[in-house]
């Protein structure tokens, strides 16, 4: 006997593991023999030694960084040091209202930055909830239940229907054992499991031999060998995994570090040059120089920027959750705009997650059942080649039959719920059965009375098959068999030909099977016989021993009804969502854990172009070959969390923005590292939604769709904030420098600087946010992740926009002191020039691209119309209220300068509506819908 292996200290792993071989690829017996594992159990003492050798049964949790240290790495960003030097400087000039409002913009966005970290470190411990709590065990020979934590390499455990499975193990009996695995693997339909061994290289959801740690018990029963438990289970692993991944910073975060930068450099710059021109051409006290300095760089630093980024992104949250898309991390928002690849599970997202019986062969003919899901409604056609009618199954003799035959052998019930939806009870391959005979006009209630079940034979791999036996009213036994077609065919010798029966064609049955699974349908067979001759009754005093009526159904004894295919059935919704994705650039890849006949089919229904490789194909690719390989295809079969991780990480080095969809446990790891992760609310496991950005409340692949729109807007509403804010800031800024390079007085006052960057922020700054999208926003291929947030074209616009309100305000205040007006007087107007030409501005801005037109954007939306009528009272108060003249400088103006002000406005509007339609792009074309346009650009 091998010795038992040490491992690294902390890591619960199997002792003695051979490693030429894995767990699932040794005969149960072998893997007995590797562990010390006897037949009676593990003895209290060599549990008691292995546990202190191996550690406790569960996660080991990271190391995480101090609560402090997190939240203080949240003002670790250049622009959050612009923002904290502004209020500085308002401190400095004893403006302690804006340095309140500057500092607590700053705190706030620190605490959501550090709760929604906080929030995404939770997914481990998601994880670690997993495991079993208890489990039931042979100890000394006797079965007891323990605390799933002290459970050791070695140990028996028995498992139920109904059980988490508390470890990885290695089945060695079985009795109709099927487990749900999703979690793990991405299947929809519960693995069925068996003590047979399995190639080494078995993908995880082949691996029949095996349960692991965190999946569910469905039905049946078994015993298995603890071969890992805690962290070297395979929850565990993905556990680590996800733990090493590394999140990527959002292309908006990434623009404004670098516009920040740009931006601090320059307003620095600009003080500099300031103070040096002041004392040296002019001679003026190093101190007011500083002072005017500090003046300029509070003119040009957006002090409100931040907030109504934030704001910005706060309505997009908004607008999804509407469209039942949650958005829990908040840049996540902005980001979604330039989404350029989705990759999307299958089961549940565009599927269903609900198998539905679509085709029924017989002899006599083909049909075609209706419907949606559980729900017993949908007609039934015959026909084939596309010529179909309805027919009514009462009078087609053997499609009844054979919806008999589905209904009796069926432990599977349907109930309505108090919404009035209706809820399967049980395996959703007796659910679709059951459906189809309800819709075949069958009476479940009803069919039991007549044909009462006196036995059965439940589901095992082995034999691939279900049996039950009923009696009729006459005394006549019916046996009925359900299971692989291969495996039902075997059994018959006959097939039901209208009222009689004929000898089996077993090469027609065989063609048929292969066309049903080419279509992507699981395939059914369904067989029966009638006999007066009275079966065993079954033996259940060892829940584990073989039936006896296995040798009573005979080869070759049983008559074929026909088969049945079944399908995961797409969403209506998500095919025109794909579609939908298409159109906007978009390229939409299928990673699932089917097999991948299963997925290419459904890949086809999708309209995704060809292109399918499994997960044994993707190992023996190297890196060039591997990302090859992730541009080439767009269904990926057979996939494990490495895979996925690889998978995303090789489309992000291509440049693509990546939003990666998922449920399970095993999407976790690929959910945390993909830009956008979104996790399904209503099927979606805790970790998943944990680690994931955004988060599905419909599990609808629509809404993805509708968020991307969502995405898109708020990202063209901040460029549209920021185009608004920067040229009004750099206005005051410039007006300030102009002053100083003529060596007259300041035109703006620091004070009254402040009021303007206070009130315009919150007012018309703010009603940007609000703007509905734009025309063709969907058909524009998504926006390169390089680009900058303001590109060529924009910046052009601002330097125009910015010199026309400098020339505005400037021009105004000195046209009034010529005129002989007060200094108070030709402030107060050229701040209101420049409020005026800001208001303009605002209706130009609201039309990003220029498409809009002239009508539409004078129009302005309700929100642009309150802030200006907020912003128009707030300036008359500022000019005509008493104590805001005391506190500001300012003065009373007449109409005729507010007359001269509003023309000067309109024709700042006029002006830049000329440039955008003069230099606008033209509404781009439908991008390709096997590239998705990859090198398409979106229109700045």
């Amino acid at each position: 006997m091998p010795p038992l292996a040490d491992t690294d200290p902390g890591v619960c792993a199997p002792p003695g593991k051979p490693p030429e071989a894995s767990w699932h690829a040794l005969d149960a017996a072998e893997v007995a023999t590797w562990l010390d594992s006897p037949a009676d159990g593990l003895d209290s003492a060599e549990a008691t030694a292995r546990l202190a050798r191996f550690g406790p049964n569960r996660l080991t949790p990271p190391k995480r960084r101090p609560g402090w240290m997190r939240f203080a790495a949240q003002f670790h960003n250049l622009l959050i040091y612009v923002l904290l030097a502004s209020g500085t400087v308002a401190l400095l000039l004893r403006h302690w209202t804006d340095a309140g409002v500057i500092f607590g913009v700053v705190l706030v966005n620190a605490l959501i930055g550090y709760i929604q970290e906080d929030r995404a470190e939770q997914a481990l411990e998601a994880i670690r909830t997993l495991l079993s709590p208890q489990a039931v065990v042979l100890r000394d020979g006797h079965a007891v239940t323990l605390a799933a934590e002290t459970l050791v390499p070695g140990d028996r455990v028995f498992l139920v229907s109904g059980d988490r499975v508390p470890a990885d193990l290695r089945l060695d009996r079985t009795k109709g054992l099927l487990v749900q695995e999703a979690a793990l693997t991405g299947e929809s339909v519960p693995s069925s499991k068996s003590a047979a061994a399995v190639a080494a290289d078995a993908a995880l959801g082949d691996r029949g031999g095996m349960a692991y740690a965190g999946t569910m018990v469905v039905q049946g029963q078994g015993t298995g060998i603890v071969v890992a438990t805690g962290d070297a289970t395979e929850v565990g692993r993905i556990g680590h995994l996800l733990a090493s991944v590394t999140t990527v910073a959002t292309p908006l975060l990434v623009s404004m570090a670098r516009f920040g930068r740009w931006l601090t450099g320059g307003i620095l710059l600009l003080a500099l040059v300031t103070i040096l021109f002041g004392m040296l051409v002019y001679g003026e006290p190093w101190q007011d120089m500083v002072l005017t300095a500090v003046g300029l760089a509070v003119a040009a630093i957006p002090e409100g920027l931040p907030a109504v980024m934030t704001i910005t992104m706060a309505v997009g949250v908004t607008r999804m959750a509407r469209r039942n898309a949650i958005i829990r991390h908040l840049p996540a928002v902005e980001m979604l705009g330039s989404v350029r690849t989705i990759c999307t599970d299958k089961t549940g997202t565009l599927t269903r997650n609900e198998l539905l019986v679509t085709s029924i062969v017989t002899v006599d003919a083909s049909y075609r059942a209706g419907g949606s899901g559980y729900a017993p409604e949908g007609e039934i056609g015959r026909g084939g080649n596309g010529d179909w009618r309805l027919v009514d199954p009462a009078g087609e003799p053997l499609l009844l039959d054979l919806a008999r035959a589905a209904l009796l052998c069926n432990d599977a019930t349907l109930h309505r719920d108090p919404g009035g939806e209706w809820q399967l009870a049980g395996d959703p391959t007796d659910g679709a059965l059951l459906a189809l005979a309800m819709k075949a006009g069958l009476d479940p209630a009803g069919e039991a009375t007549r044909f009462p079940r006196r036995d059965a034979l439940p589901f095992e791999s082995e034999r691939q098959y279900m049996a039950t036996l009923h009696h009729d009213h006459a005394g006549y036994g019916i046996l009925v068999v359900k299971g692989a077609p291969e495996r039902v065919l075997a059994l018959c010798g006959r097939e039901r030909r209208g009222a009689g029966t004929a000898p089996l064609d077993r090469e027609h049955w065989s063609a048929v099977t292969a066309e049903l699974a080419g279509q992507g349908q699981r395939v059914l067979a369904l067989a029966m016989r009638r006999t007066s001759v009275e079966l065993p009754e079954l033996i259940a005093e060892d829940p584990i021993t073989e039936d006896l009526i296995v040798k009573d159904l005979g080869e070759e004894g049983l008559e074929l009804l026909g088969l049945c295919g079944l399908i995961d059935p797409p969403r209506e919704e998500a095919l025109v969502a794909v579609a939908a994705c298409r159109q906007a650039g978009i390229t939409v890849k299928m990673i699932t854990g089917d097999h991948a006949a299963t997925a290419a089919a459904i890949g086809r229904r999708f309209g995704l172009p060809d292109g399918v490789i499994g997960g044994p194909e993707l190992d023996r690719l190297d890196g060039a070959g591997f990302a090859a390989a992730a541009q080439a295809n767009s269904v990926f079969a057979r996939t494990t969390p490495e895979h996925k991780l690889r998978l995303i990480a090789a489309l992000q080095a291509a440049g693509d923005t990546v939003a990666m969809t998922g449920d399970g446990v095993n999407d976790a790891p690929a959910l945390k590292r993909a830009d956008i992760g979104v996790a399904m609310g209503r099927n979606g496991t805790e970790a998943a939604k944990e680690v994931a950005a955004m988060v599905l409340a419909d599990d609808n692949f629509a809404s993805i769709v509708h968020a991307v729109e969502e995405g898109r807007t708020v990202y063209d509403n901040l460029r549209k904030t920021i185009l608004f804010m920067l040229p009004t800031n750099g206005a005051q800024a410039v007006v300030i420098l102009l002053a100083v390079l003529s060596g007259s007085i300041l035109p703006i006052t620091p004070v009254q600087i402040l009021w303007v960057n206070m009130v315009t922020a919150v007012t018309l700054g703010l009603a940007l946010a609000f703007e509905a999208p734009e025309p063709g926003v969907m058909a524009c291929p998504p926006r390169p992740r390089d680009e900058p947030i303001l590109t060529g074209r924009l910046v052009r616009r601002m330097v125009v926009v910015l010199a026309l309100l400098v020339a505005s305000s400037f021009g105004f205040f000195h046209f009034h002191r010529l005129q002989g007006d007060g200094i108070e007087e030709a402030r107060t107007i050229a701040v209101n020039a420049l409020v005026v030409g800001e208001i303009f501005f605002l209706l130009s801005a609201r039309d990003l691209h220029g498409r809009a037109g002239l009508g539409s954007a004078l129009a302005g939306s309700r929100p642009v119309w309150l802030s200006i009528a907020v912003m128009t009272l707030l300036q008359l108060a500022f000019t005509y209220a008493p104590p805001m003249q005391a506190l500001f400088g300012t003065a009373p103006v007449g109409v005729t300068a507010w007359a001269a002000m509003a023309a000067v406005g309109a024709a700042l509007f006029v002006l830049m509506e000329l440039e955008k339609r003069l230099t606008a792009a033209p509404t781009p074309p439908s991008p390709r819908s096997d590239s998705g346009n990859r090198n398409g650009r979106r229109p700045a």
